[in-house]
């Protein structure tokens, strides 16, 4: 019979869940301080809406896809075959459930993390029904192909071919390479926000709302980072590691944004301190505490740059979702082939560790396999979407704001009486 004693392992992986699980509020309150102040609530309740469908996936059958269990070609878990069953029937009685509980809020934060890319445009019904075929088609196969027992990219027939398994500790591919990819895929089907290179008119209304949410962030990434920590050393690591590189990444970001632009922004470190926790995601538990730190520098220096391309390649990702989350979560799976040191028993070895080219090989491929399976699915998704019931609002819901327009909430009351006041003059301009 199991054992089902609380150990303090399983307690631990509960309370990392609790915190992974206050990372998707956060989210909420950086992206919803980022956006227009008349489409805050609709940006606050894609993230909320999201931890209700997914919660319910993942219990239904979610967690039977990506948990584990019984590989199906190795791309997903077999939900007919116990004990990874629909609606977790057959764990009752099992410590499974802990872990099912902790994958749970990886699913959930992730497609919170796509809606960044099409804020101020994107309808909320379509929004409800991308979630729970997105999560289902793409989150859960790719997670169990990174990790579950039988996965490609674990020991599948990736890992078989390439002599290795790809390093992804808390999920650099399954969750910010995966939600970049989306986003972007998303940010072309759904086309640019009127006004997009018009710099004043998306300017982030309440900045004190970002640092809010970069910081319910960074304290729910320890959780997000450690719940699978194996020993008390490890834990240590990673804890460090989850420390020094988002640190770091954030000052690198303001020494760029003060050579390129004169001044440092409040937004540049809430944003530099993200892209060094999705650098360091992946890495945490097989870099030294000073190669993470380098981590940082250059993913929160790459992500600064990178934010710049939507407007020289001219999609519109209203967030930096793929300048921050494809980008640094890019460098993070990358820079493990040379920099995985021998932090524990038998740790595969990044080529300046005297591992040779292998696990740098393994992890590029890594993350093209992730990129071209999120691209391909979420394309085809998207664009079902698009073609029938729709992705975006008319013209008219997004002048008038989203929140108004769907949701007939406003976050802050003396919009409306803006909104009243551009109408009658419009009123009067047509009488003229």
């Amino acid at each position: 019979m199991e054992d089902t004693a609380l150990t303090p392992d399983l307690v631990w992986m509960l309370v990392a869940a609790c915190l992974v699980l206050l990372m998707t509020p956060g989210v909420a309150f950086f992206y919803g301080g980022m956006t227009r102040a008349k489409s805050a609530l609709n940006m606050i309740m894609m993230s909320f809406i999201s931890m209700g469908i997914v919660g319910v996936v993942w219990v239904l059958w979610g967690y039977a896809l990506g948990g584990g269990g019984a590989s199906v070609a190795g791309l997903f878990g077999n939900p007919f075959e116990p004990p990874y069953s629909f609606g977790m029937q057959n764990l009752i009685g099992s410590v499974d459930l802990v872990g099912a509980a902790y994958g749970g809020t990886f699913a959930i934060i992730t497609v919170a993390l796509i809606s960044g890319a099409i804020a101020d445009r994107t309808r909320f019904g379509a929004w409800v029904v991308f979630v729970p075929v997105w999560v289902t088609l793409v989150y859960a196969p790719l997670a169990f192909m990174v990790w579950g027992s039988g996965g490609l990219m674990l020991d599948g027939a990736i890992a078989n071919a390439l002599g290795g398994s790809a390093i992804d500790f808390a999920g650099g591919t399954v969750v910010h390479i995966n939600a970049g990819v989306a986003a972007l895929v998303l940010a072309l089907i759904i086309g640019r926000r009127y006004g997009f290179r018009a710099e004043p008119l998306h300017r982030p209304h309440n900045i004190p709302l970002v640092m809010l949410g970069a910081a319910l962030l960074w304290f729910g990434w320890f959780g997000f980072n450690g719940g699978l920590a194996a020993d008390a050393a490890q834990a240590g690591l990673i804890w460090i590691n989850t420390l020094a590189a988002p640190a770091a990444a954030m000052l690198a970001w303001l020494v760029v944004e003060k050579l390129r632009d004169g001044k440092v922004t409040s937004i540049g470190a809430a944003s530099g301190l993200v892209a060094g926790l999705v650098a360091i995601t992946p890495a945490c538990a097989n870099l030294e505490p000073w190669a993470a730190m380098l981590l940082g520098v250059i993913a929160g220096a790459a992500a600064c740059l990178a934010i710049g391309l939507k407007y020289r390649l001219g999609y519109d990702d209203s967030l930096d979702v793929v300048g921050v989350h494809l980008v640094a979560g890019l460098i993070g799976t990358v820079y493990l082939g040379f920099m995985a040191a021998p932090t524990f028993a038998d740790a595969p070895l990044g080529l300046f560790y005297g591992g040779g080219a292998a696990q740098l090989v393994i992890q590029v491929v890594a993350a093209l396999v992730s990129m071209v399976f999120t691209g391909v699915l979420t394309f085809i998704i998207g664009s079902a979407i698009a073609k029938t019931i729709g992705f975006r609002v008319s013209a008219e819901d997004e002048d008038r704001g989203v929140d108004l327009s769907l949701h007939d909430e406003l976050a802050y009351e003396f919009i409306e009486e803006k909104i009243d006041e551009r109408i009658s003059e419009a009123k009067a301009a047509e009488r003229i």
